[in-house]
């Protein structure tokens, strides 16, 4: 048998809708995934964080901080004062000025990390970012000091959603937006190794604009270009009516959850002698 070598497939957004964390946990019983993140602010997470508890052993689960969507679960009136965060576009012109009340940050980056433990008693594996906004100015300095003043360093990793130009060059799919979150996250892994906290190396997985290109390609696309230790991400769920309320390009989350239940994807791994692992393989 020849050898393998491991990768992290990681599953955005566990909580996100019933639909969505359903169709995690489907392809994590079916060793589809071995990592899912998150998002602990979500109506959703109460109802559907037990059925990870079984789960544990075999993928890991991380906290996927959450800025943009629903509502807050604490009071961060300067940030959120109408009781719900702001959009993306939104909070990144805000974040690049440092205009984010950092103790606001701060006080919600614990409140998520709270509701995690309610759940799971651990720590979260890993930490990432819904829409990548744990590398943004003023959110990442303050996950990162929340995190060691919590005694996390050495235990929880951090995901860095950047990746060598090379390697996001080559790739034809999602190109355009991993150069703005590579630009995004300059000196992310950096900061995060200082306070030591471990990082991937290599990260893939953006979807494209183009809404044309098959799960399929984006897959091969992504698993291509490997880096030494690294995150694939993606986002696939079963559609429901929640979901549609907060996202309306929904069809992209059922088309991966039905490659990656597939006979192909498998195939495809065993080919380029790929194993899903939970764990960065240093």
């Amino acid at each position: 048998m020849g050898s393998f070598r491991n990768v992290i497939l990681c599953a955005d957004d566990f909580g996100l809708s019933d639909g969505v964390s359903r169709g995690i946990v489907e392809l994590a019983e079916m060793g589809r995934i071995s990592a899912t993140g998150a998002m602990t602010s979500m109506p959703s997470w109460p109802r559907a964080a037990g059925d990870l508890r079984p789960l544990q052993r075999r993928i890991a689960v991380g906290l996927h901080l959450n800025f943009t969507t629903g509502a807050p679960l604490g009071s961060i009136p300067q940030l959120a004062p109408s009781g719900t965060f702001p959009n993306l576009g939104a909070l990144l012109p805000k974040a690049l000025r440092r205009q984010l009340p950092v103790e606001e940050v701060a006080r919600e980056i614990s409140c998520q990390l709270d509701a995690f433990l309610e759940v799971h008693r651990d720590p979260p594996a890993f930490v990432d970012g819904h829409q990548h906004v744990h590398v943004l100015p003023v959110i990442r300095p303050a996950l990162i000091r929340v995190l060691k003043d919590r005694g996390y360093a050495g235990r929880v990793w951090l995901r860095d959603p950047s990746d060598r130009m090379a390697a996001i060059l080559q790739r034809s799919v999602g190109r355009s937006k991993a150069l703005v979150v590579k630009s995004l996250a300059r000196g992310f892994a950096r900061a995060a190794h200082a306070a030591g906290f471990e990082t991937n190396e290599g990260f893939s997985g953006f979807a494209p604009l183009d809404l044309s290109v098959t799960a399929e390609r984006v897959f091969k696309e992504a698993f291509s270009e490997l880096g030494p230790h690294p995150v694939v991400m993606c986002h696939p769920g079963h559609v429901d009516d929640e979901l549609r309320a907060l996202d309306p390009a929904v069809e992209s989350r059922a088309a991966e959850l039905e490659y990656l239940k597939s006979d192909a994807f498998d195939a495809m791994l065993e080919e380029r002698g790929i194993r899903l692992g939970p764990n960065l393989d240093r």
